[in-house]
């Protein structure tokens, strides 16, 4: 079985429903929720001129590998109408694999521990609130340590 940690955001169409939505089809489709976070409202990142996101990170049990897990979350964005036109632009659901079991994994379309983790705190926040001992298996920090050396001042903030 593999411990698989992703996070998913929204800031297009009704956020909440549509994590919502997405959960389930996780569920239904990648592998069983452990833990999820709370919701967080999060100021977007890396093009800051959009509406807010919603963000939470869910742990999941899989048996599926890696590459499967991402295809199968891909389908998932697609059924909830991802469209994929403006590098970090607004979007109705993103799903990012942040860590996949302690591997470290280096692919074309896939790289684990997702690579801008430790820079983003609506990354970190949720992160921290369901595993914050967890090592990074590159920085070698614990996520609560990551969370405090971030130097993002974006506004993360429990929502509603």
């Amino acid at each position: 079985m593999n411990k698989v940690y992703l996070l998913l955001g929204s800031n297009a169409g009704n956020r909440e429903v549509l994590l919502q939505e997405a959960a389930n089809q996780i569920a239904d489709n990648c592998g069983k929720i452990v833990v999820e976070s709370s919701t967080y409202q999060t100021a977007a990142w890396g093009m800051e001129n959009q509406e807010a996101f919603l963000n939470k990170v869910l742990q999941i049990n899989t048996q599926l590998q890696a590459e499967i897990l991402l295809k199968n979350l891909q389908t998932i964005e697609n059924n909830l109408g991802r469209q994929r036109e403006v590098l970090w632009g607004p979007r109705t659901l993103d799903i990012d694999i942040l860590f996949f079991n302690h591997e470290v994994i280096s692919l074309p379309d896939l790289k684990v521990p997702h690579p801008f983790l430790q820079k983003r705190r609506f990354t970190l926040v949720p992160m921290a609130e369901i595993a914050p001992a967890m090592v990074h298996p590159v920085l070698h920090k614990t996520i609560a340590e990551l969370l405090e050396e971030c130097t993002d001042t974006l506004e993360v903030a429990k929502w509603p």
